[in-house]
């Protein structure tokens, strides 16, 4: 996966047990060469709209990484779909950093599209979040 597509598929998700509680997030990469990557990261105690965008800036930072010039993001958090289209305003203190920490890396990018997904079709996204938190709950660093 080296970035030779310029369009790339971006699924992401948060987690988190409890809200807040111990939060993780998941990110799955795919070009239009067939290319993949999978990431997840353990992020502490967050709540989960947090670990939705936390999902978010880490997925747009691997993209960018890899050269993608176009992405299309697939959620299943309605809230931060509708947030980054613009359909809902950013009210939540915790979330307007987040919010505007997106937009700068958006300006990188030549197209951005936001896709509201099902929960089973993000499957795959929100096992890795759930996998992120049960590694460290298990390392005992779940506080």
């Amino acid at each position: 996966m080296g970035g030779r597509a310029a369009a790339a598929i971006l699924r992401i998700d948060g987690a988190s047990r409890g809200n807040p509680g111990p939060a993780g997030c998941g990110v799955v990469l795919e070009d239009t060469d067939g290319g993949r990557e999978e990431t997840s990261r353990y992020l502490g105690r967050a709540t989960n709209n947090a670990a939705e965008y936390e999902a978010l800036l880490l997925g747009l930072r691997r993209a960018a990484l890899r050269g993608y010039r176009q992405v299309e993001v697939r959620s299943d958090s309605e809230l931060l779909v509708r947030q980054m289209t613009g359909e809902y305003r950013v009210k939540h203190p915790g979330l307007l950093a987040r919010h505007a920490a997106v937009r700068r890396l958006l300006a990188g990018f030549e197209q951005v599209r936001f896709t509201h997904v099902n929960r089973s079709g993000n499957a795959e996204a929100d096992r890795l979040a759930n996998l992120a938190i049960d590694r460290a709950l298990a390392r005992g660093s779940g506080r």
